[in-house]
């Protein structure tokens, strides 16, 4: 059972393995200096080493739904829709081990590929992870931010189980491979999606900060066609996920920055005549001599890893869940 299911696994298996032996030589080959400070760093990145970083990026963003769709949708609805699945229940070998022996192998090589092509991913960028996370001004996000966050540290592996035995259910469900996985895509993606939206910015408790509105410390300022104050931002602690920078009342409450600034007797000249002459200085003051404040909700850099704990755990329990149902659809509804 365990050579029959390696026959029918090795070629997707092996064209995963050597795309990513490829990218592990490459980023191995083209080690980046280990410098703290971003912006030297910075300046010494070439622009191979940018194309790289965003390479990463891709195949690792890339993994477990290619894991799902050619891995995990055909593993068992390939054998439903010829039959063959009826060779093996007729011989010596059970409904839960034939599905046991599929999912354990195929499952335990999706979370090693997984594994190995995370781990060289981020030792290869590691530097710029490390400068990035001390740097007020950075050219990359900081790792704890939805677009770097999935693809370091030890969420792929969750991701990878996850994506596979997706696919293996829904191949079950639809009994159909290509129909499995179109399904298994669109499922997958919708789950990625939504999970740094509305599960991962709560599972922690964010911080909270109020800070003074200044000159110095606002880093963001949108002016509409009336030269009206639209947002503004202020620079948060380095390294950190920003859920939220919003301007708040003497009393501390949200308030619109179109109001506050109505209230200011401010305002600049319209875009459509040009730049300002320089910051609006005189309109920031006026907005701290009223009382308004901005307060920020953020993330600092430190629950990186209680972050990728809780969302890998989160994600192997869906994919036991998902493992469950795939062997009580075997047991009691295939036929």
């Amino acid at each position: 059972m365990i050579w029959l299911t390696w026959r029918q696994f090795r070629f997707p298996a092996a064209a995963i393995a050597a795309i990513v032996a490829a990218l592990a030589i490459v980023l191995v080959t083209m080690q980046l200096p280990s410098i703290a400070d971003a912006q030297t760093l910075y300046r010494q990145l070439t622009d191979l080493d940018y194309q790289l970083y965003y390479a990463g990026l891709l195949v690792m963003y890339g993994i477990p739904p290619i894991i799902g769709i050619f891995w995990g949708a055909p593993l068992i609805s390939r054998e439903l829709e010829t039959g063959t699945h009826r060779l093996a229940w007729n011989q010596t070998v059970t409904r839960s081990r034939w599905l046991a022996v599929k999912l354990g192998m195929a499952g335990l090589a999706a979370m090693a590929v997984s594994a190995l092509a995370s781990l060289v991913v981020s030792w290869w960028a590691g530097p710029i992870d490390a400068a990035t996370e001390l740097a007020r001004n950075s050219n990359f996000g900081p790792r704890i931010e939805p677009p770097v966050f999935a693809v370091r540290g030890i969420v792929p592996i969750g991701y990878a189980a996850f994506a596979f035995v997706l696919g293996v259910t829904v191949g079950i469900l639809l009994r159909r491979t290509i129909a499995a996985m179109a399904v298994t895509l669109v499922l997958y993606i919708a789950v990625q999606l939504a999970f740094p939206l509305a599960i991962r910015p709560y599972v922690l408790a964010p911080d909270h900060q109020t800070v003074t509105i200044t000159e110095d410390n606002v880093t963001q300022i949108h002016i509409n066609e009336a030269g009206k104050f639209e947002q503004i931002g202020v620079e948060s602690s380095p390294g950190s996920w920003v859920l939220a920078n919003q301007t708040v009342d003497p009393a501390g409450n949200p308030v619109d920055l179109a109001t506050a600034v109505t209230a200011a007797e401010c305002t600049v000249p319209p875009p459509s005549l040009g730049p300002p002459p320089g910051r609006p200085t005189a309109c920031l003051e006026k907005l701290t001599s009223l009382g308004y404040k901005q307060e920020l909700t953020y993330h600092p850099s430190s629950r990186f890893w209680g972050l990728q704990a809780i969302e890998t755990a989160i994600y192997l329990a869906l994919t036991a869940l998902l493992t469950w149902l795939s062997f009580r659809l075997v047991r009691r509804y295939l036929s």
